[in-house]
């Protein structure tokens, strides 16, 4: 049979997995590999990093798929998934995710170390079994569901090392702060959607303008946190100089935000936008950092 009759059905898995994630998650985890790395180039150790990391976060996805299904089905955004829509079954989705999520753990426990293992099942169970029930019962989800969104550029940081130190600590922290004003933004350009599926987000529990301070407030602790990293973590100059420039750019964009009557959904887009700027700069400046001191 021809080999391309299988090439939607594949595609349908494929996005199970939510590949958007996995992509910003594979590139903190590489940034934080080189970072620990230091000029030193370990090929089969970074491919076992990013492919065990990669794969748990896949699993993570499907299960999360998987539970939200019935969310999912009243966002204009997610109906039409194949989970939603019955093109891929319930026992077919879990069959595929323990598959991706068992395979992980394998690499990361034959190539890695015990400590970049147990951040990827931390990573996994905080979004599985912490996170996903608790966005449909709190407005602190979002933070809650930060703690499995750092643990990969902790995690490419202790493959090298095998160690969780305070470099890893502030990496970790940096990492959290950074997915909140970039969540609370989704939220304010989204809201009807949540709303209509009874999400309590930030922006339909308290509104756009405490949505506004909270991710002004959150950048702001970003730049204090990457500038941590300096100071406690080893970073250098040149990571310190261009991280503190994006950060305030990010800050200004922030105050802009509460000081004009901007449109909301387009400043919250901008906001969007620029925070994932600021992670492609937090990523490259990670990797590039032992090599510009």
């Amino acid at each position: 049979m021809n080999p391309m009759t299988y090439s939607p059905l594949l595609k349908k898995y494929y996005r199970l997995a939510k590949p958007g994630i996995i992509y910003g998650n594979v590139m903190t985890t590489i940034g934080g590999f080189l970072f620990a790395a230091s000029r030193h180039f370990y090929p089969g150790l970074l491919v076992s990093a990013v492919a065990g990391t990669a794969l748990i976060i896949a699993s993570a996805c499907v299960v999360n798929n998987y539970i939200d299904r019935d969310i999912d089905a009243k966002m204009t955004r997610t109906r039409k998934r194949s989970l939603v829509n019955g093109e891929i079954s319930a026992r077919a989705a879990l069959l595929y995710a323990a598959v991706l999520g068992t395979t992980g753990a394998a690499i990361l426990a034959a190539f890695t170390n015990t400590t970049t293992l147990v951040l990827g099942v931390i990573g996994w169970v905080s979004y599985v079994a912490v996170y996903t029930p608790s966005k449909r019962r709190t407005v602190h989800s979002t933070l809650i569901g930060s703690v499995s969104g750092a643990t990969p550029i902790a995690a490419g940081y202790t493959a090298v090392t095998g160690r969780f130190d305070a470099a890893a600590l502030i990496l970790f922290v940096i990492m959290v702060i950074w997915q909140l004003p970039h969540f609370y933004a989704i939220a304010m350009f989204r809201v009807e959607e949540y709303r209509n599926a009874s999400i309590p987000v930030l922006a339909v529990q308290q509104g756009t303008v405490v949505s506004k301070q909270y991710i002004l407030a959150y950048s702001s602790l970003f730049l204090l946190a990457v500038v941590a990293l300096s100071v406690f973590g080893g970073a250098g100059y040149a990571f310190l100089t261009v991280m503190t420039g994006a950060s305030l750019y990010w800050i200004w964009l922030g105050f802009t935000g509460l000081r004009t009557k901007l449109d909301d959904v387009k400043w919250a887009r901008g906001m969007f936008g620029t925070s994932l700027i600021v992670l492609l700069a937090l990523s490259g400046m990670l990797a590039l950092d032992p090599w510009l001191v």
